[in-house]
């Protein structure tokens, strides 16, 4: 009578140490399945993160807005460096196709864009994201009172223009088209930075640049805005290149200046809208 009660303590008692032992065991698998989980999600973030340089070529209009870009892009994935090659974009387009290494071109016209997508050096459709339109440049003070398009054919007047192959010289040649009139300039410049360091050097009285140049320049030129402009604005594509050494990261570059922070870095340098 007195063994039976023992012999059920004692089966309880080792049931109940099993029951434990099984319960330890669980929540050592758990958290061992729960810290493996983490680590593996922890290493995958840690190999998919952005790394190396992204190398953009971008026409010159672009400089002061792809910088500020440039490090916002930095900043926000450490271990990444954006470099640049700003110029004519007809010089750049010319590099690319043959054969220059870079990630992403950032093109100040249409037509100078097809030079790359032509010679299938493009990776996809190129995507339009800022517009530029002109204005003329002229010397602060405008001491040679420069107020239309048609004062720049005044004799004695120094003026400078891009070139006609590049965008900028290509949408002032349509301009003066348009308003029916003829300039010669004392230099046609490679890239719209050029025209407008003629400027700023006052080595001419005034050029024909894009609106976000003179208010890049600052006090050191003063714009005269002429209506024949609004016939000649520029649409800018952007693209990634076929054979772009980093091409991850310059994905993440080309949607960042297709978001709207990149919208805001660009408005406020005076793109407009596509």
């Amino acid at each position: 009578m007195t063994t039976r009660p023992t012999h059920r303590r004692t089966l309880q008692l080792a049931v109940g140490g099993t029951a434990v032992l099984l319960a330890l065991s669980a929540c050592s698998s758990s958290g061992d399945s729960a810290g493996a989980s983490a680590s593996s999600s922890a290493g995958a973030s840690s190999a998919g993160g952005l790394k190396g340089t992204v190398t953009v070529f971008a026409a010159a209009s672009l400089k002061e807005s792809f910088t500020e870009l440039g490090k916002q892009f930095e900043a926000a994935h450490p271990g990444t460096k954006v470099t640049f090659n700003f110029g004519g974009s007809d010089a750049l387009a010319a590099s690319i196709t043959s054969g220059a290494p870079a990630d992403v071109f950032a093109a100040a016209s249409p037509k100078t864009m097809q030079i790359v997508t032509d010679a299938k050096d493009a990776a996809g459709e190129p995507a339009t994201f800022v517009r530029n339109q002109l204005e003329i440049a002229v010397v602060p003070g405008n001491p040679k009172d420069v107020a239309t398009l048609k004062d720049l054919t005044k004799s004695g007047l120094k003026v400078a223009l891009c070139a006609k192959e590049v965008p900028c010289g290509a949408a002032a040649q349509k301009a003066l088209d348009s308003a029916g009139l003829k300039l010669t300039p004392v230099s046609y410049e490679q890239d719209v930075k050029s025209a407008l360091t003629k400027v700023e050097l006052k080595e001419v009285d005034a050029s024909v640049v894009y609106k976000t140049d003179v208010k890049a320049a600052g006090g050191k030129v003063e714009g005269v805005e002429f209506p024949e402009s609004a016939g000649a604005v520029n649409d800018y594509p952007i693209v990634l290149l076929k054979d772009a050494p980093n091409a991850e990261a310059a994905k993440a570059f080309i949607a960042l200046v297709r978001s709207d922070q990149g919208g805001k870095v660009l408005g406020e340098a005076g793109f407009l809208n596509p």
